[in-house]
């Protein structure tokens, strides 16, 4: 039997079964693209700088959010078709996926601002601990100095 001859309801539920396949095989793709747990808990840095650029690499979403965008823009094609029979399962995975991206996202911009604040931070305390090294330098010069003066007068 060829395509042509087929009825038009064999033809809308074949598009709808290709519709959910594209949409599953989108959210797939979207969910490979998500940083792996051991990525973003383990490191192997040296200092906390090292630490917070290895986990801003981790968090890197790479192409999840475009995937994503196509798994949301064919489920919404099929719903509005009505060609979905049960689509509960795609919507709750949108959604799972959706939450997960978000807090993914977010975790790279906090981790993102540490990276650029902590270097900043170190160089101010370093600025604060030099100026205290040099306030207790100068006190003990002067008392160094008033020390020897009352030698000086004391003789």
């Amino acid at each position: 039997m060829s395509q042509s001859t087929l009825a038009d309801d064999d033809l809308f539920g074949e598009a709808a079964n290709e519709m959910r396949a594209d949409v599953e095989d989108s959210l797939e793709q979207a969910r490979g693209a998500l940083p792996a747990a051991d990525d973003v808990w383990e490191t192997d840095a040296d200092n906390t700088l090292g630490v917070l650029n290895g986990l801003k690499t981790a968090l890197d979403v790479g192409d999840a959010a475009e995937h994503l965008r196509d798994a949301k823009k064919w489920y919404t094609m099929g719903e509005r078709a009505d060609a979905f029979d049960d689509a509960e399962d795609l919507e709750a995975e949108i959604e799972t996926i959706e939450g997960l991206l978000g807090t993914v996202e977010d975790a790279h911009e906090d981790v993102a601002d540490l990276t650029s604040t902590i270097p900043e931070l170190r160089g101010d305390l370093e600025d604060a601990a030099a100026a205290i090294d040099e306030d207790d330098g100068d006190a003990e010069s002067e008392a160094a100095a008033d020390g020897g003066e009352e030698t000086a007068e004391a003789e």
